[in-house]
C-alpha cells in the first residue's frame, strides 16, 4: 500500500504527484511535451533540493507564487 500526493494538475496530460512507498519516494512527471520521467528518491531532503532546483520562478508562467506553491505542496508530504 502506497500514498499518494498531487503536486499540481493543469489538464489530463500536464500533471506531477508523488508516490510514497515505505522509504522510498516516486516523483511522476507527465507532460504533453516529454512523456512521463519518474524520479525515484531515497529520503525527503533529496526530493526537496531537486524540487527547488526543478522549479524557478523565471521557468514558471505563475512566477515566485506558483513556485512557492509548489514547494509548499512538497513540503506537505
Amino acid at each position: 500500500m502506497f500514498k499518494k500526493y498531487e503536486i499540481y494538475k493543469k489538464d489530463k496530460y500536464n500533471m506531477l504527484t508523488v508516490e510514497v512507498q515505505g522509504k522510498t519516494l516516486i516523483v511522476r512527471e507527465i507532460s504533453d511535451q516529454w512523456g512521463e520521467e519518474c524520479h525515484t528518491f531515497v529520503s525527503r531532503p533529496e526530493m526537496l533540493h531537486w524540487a527547488e532546483n526543478r522549479f524557478r520562478a523565471g521557468q514558471l508562467e505563475g512566477g515566485e507564487a506558483e513556485r512557492d506553491t509548489i514547494l509548499e505542496a512538497f513540503k506537505s508530504i
